[in-house]
Protein backbone atom coordinates (compact mmCIF):
# COMPACT_ATOMS: atom_id res chain seq x y z
CA UNK A 1 0.00 0.00 0.00
CA UNK A 2 1.21 3.47 -0.69
CA UNK A 3 -0.72 5.16 1.91
CA UNK A 4 1.31 5.82 4.98
CA UNK A 5 -1.39 5.55 7.53
CA UNK A 6 -4.48 3.32 7.59
CA UNK A 7 -8.17 4.21 9.08
CA UNK A 8 -9.20 1.58 11.40
CA UNK A 9 -12.30 1.25 13.00
CA UNK A 10 -11.67 0.11 16.93
CA UNK A 11 -15.04 -0.05 19.34
CA UNK A 12 -16.64 2.71 17.95
CA UNK A 13 -13.53 5.14 17.97
CA UNK A 14 -11.45 6.21 15.17
CA UNK A 15 -7.86 5.86 14.82
CA UNK A 16 -4.98 5.63 12.72
CA UNK A 17 -2.54 3.17 12.80
CA UNK A 18 0.47 3.02 10.85
CA UNK A 19 2.25 0.51 8.66
CA UNK A 20 5.05 0.81 10.91
CA UNK A 21 3.19 -0.32 13.54
CA UNK A 22 1.58 -2.98 11.90
CA UNK A 23 4.59 -4.62 10.85
CA UNK A 24 5.75 -4.55 14.44
CA UNK A 25 2.62 -5.82 15.52
CA UNK A 26 3.01 -8.70 12.85
CA UNK A 27 6.91 -9.33 14.03
CA UNK A 28 6.33 -9.53 17.65
CA UNK A 29 3.13 -12.06 17.02
CA UNK A 30 5.04 -14.31 15.39
CA UNK A 31 8.14 -14.18 17.20
CA UNK A 32 6.00 -15.34 20.78
CA UNK A 33 3.98 -17.71 18.81
CA UNK A 34 6.95 -19.01 17.44
CA UNK A 35 8.99 -18.74 20.75
CA UNK A 36 6.70 -20.85 22.18
CA UNK A 37 6.54 -23.60 19.86
CA UNK A 38 10.59 -23.46 20.31
CA UNK A 39 10.57 -23.06 24.15
CA UNK A 40 8.19 -26.53 24.31
CA UNK A 41 9.84 -28.79 21.60
CA UNK A 42 13.72 -27.92 24.09
CA UNK A 43 11.82 -28.47 27.18
CA UNK A 44 9.12 -31.56 25.95
CA UNK A 45 7.34 -31.42 29.49
CA UNK A 46 6.45 -34.83 30.72
CA UNK A 47 2.42 -34.20 31.09
CA UNK A 48 2.42 -33.15 27.63
CA UNK A 49 4.05 -36.21 26.33
CA UNK A 50 2.72 -38.86 28.00
CA UNK A 51 -1.01 -37.53 27.81
CA UNK A 52 -2.51 -38.70 24.81
CA UNK A 53 -5.47 -37.52 22.89
CA UNK A 54 -7.24 -39.04 19.94
CA UNK A 55 -4.31 -41.35 19.51
CA UNK A 56 -1.39 -38.71 19.33
CA UNK A 57 0.42 -37.03 21.92
CA UNK A 58 -0.62 -33.66 23.37
CA UNK A 59 2.69 -31.87 22.66
CA UNK A 60 1.94 -32.51 18.78
CA UNK A 61 -1.85 -31.56 19.19
CA UNK A 62 -0.04 -28.30 20.57
CA UNK A 63 2.29 -27.88 17.78
CA UNK A 64 -0.35 -28.15 15.00
CA UNK A 65 -2.92 -26.21 16.40
CA UNK A 66 -0.05 -23.26 16.65
CA UNK A 67 1.30 -23.70 13.20
CA UNK A 68 -2.44 -23.39 12.03
CA UNK A 69 -2.72 -19.96 14.54
CA UNK A 70 0.10 -18.94 12.21
CA UNK A 71 -0.96 -19.98 9.21
CA UNK A 72 -4.11 -17.79 9.48
CA UNK A 73 -2.32 -14.79 11.02
CA UNK A 74 -0.12 -14.61 8.00
CA UNK A 75 -3.24 -14.96 5.33
CA UNK A 76 -5.30 -12.34 7.68
CA UNK A 77 -2.33 -9.72 7.43
CA UNK A 78 0.19 -10.37 4.60
CA UNK A 79 -3.02 -11.53 2.13
CA UNK A 80 -4.85 -8.59 3.49
CA UNK A 81 -7.69 -10.65 4.29
CA UNK A 82 -9.11 -7.98 6.93
CA UNK A 83 -9.40 -6.00 4.17
CA UNK A 84 -12.12 -9.00 2.58
CA UNK A 85 -15.96 -9.77 2.84
CA UNK A 86 -16.56 -12.18 5.57
CA UNK A 87 -17.34 -15.01 2.83
CA UNK A 88 -14.51 -14.46 0.81
CA UNK A 89 -12.33 -14.84 4.34
CA UNK A 90 -14.28 -17.82 5.26
CA UNK A 91 -13.50 -19.59 1.78
CA UNK A 92 -9.95 -19.24 2.01
CA UNK A 93 -9.25 -19.73 5.63
CA UNK A 94 -11.73 -22.59 6.87
CA UNK A 95 -11.20 -24.30 3.49
CA UNK A 96 -7.38 -25.70 3.96
CA UNK A 97 -7.83 -25.55 8.00
CA UNK A 98 -10.49 -28.46 7.15
CA UNK A 99 -8.28 -30.26 4.73
CA UNK A 100 -5.16 -29.88 7.13
CA UNK A 101 -7.45 -31.40 10.02
CA UNK A 102 -9.12 -33.94 7.49
CA UNK A 103 -5.56 -34.99 6.70
CA UNK A 104 -4.07 -35.02 10.52
CA UNK A 105 -7.29 -37.38 11.14
CA UNK A 106 -6.59 -39.50 8.25
CA UNK A 107 -2.95 -40.04 8.73
CA UNK A 108 -3.40 -40.99 12.38
CA UNK A 109 -5.98 -43.89 11.66
CA UNK A 110 -4.10 -45.17 8.82
CA UNK A 111 -0.75 -45.07 11.04
CA UNK A 112 -2.72 -46.47 13.92
CA UNK A 113 -3.95 -49.47 11.71
CA UNK A 114 -0.38 -49.97 10.43
CA UNK A 115 1.62 -49.99 14.03
CA UNK A 116 -1.37 -52.90 15.07
CA UNK A 117 -0.75 -54.33 12.09
CA UNK A 118 3.07 -55.09 12.45
CA UNK A 119 2.66 -55.46 15.97
CA UNK A 120 0.22 -57.89 16.06
CA UNK A 121 0.30 -59.56 12.69
CA UNK A 122 2.01 -62.09 11.61
CA UNK A 123 5.23 -60.01 10.85
CA UNK A 124 7.67 -59.48 13.59
CA UNK A 125 9.49 -55.81 13.92
CA UNK A 126 10.96 -54.55 16.86
CA UNK A 127 9.60 -51.17 17.90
Amino acid sequence: MAHEHKLEIFRGLLKFKSNIQKIWGVLIFLTIVTAIEVGLGIVKPEFLIKTSFLGMKLLNWIFIILTLVKAYYIAWDFMHLRDEKSSLRRAIVWTPIFLVSYLVFILLFEATYIYEVFKDGFFAWNF
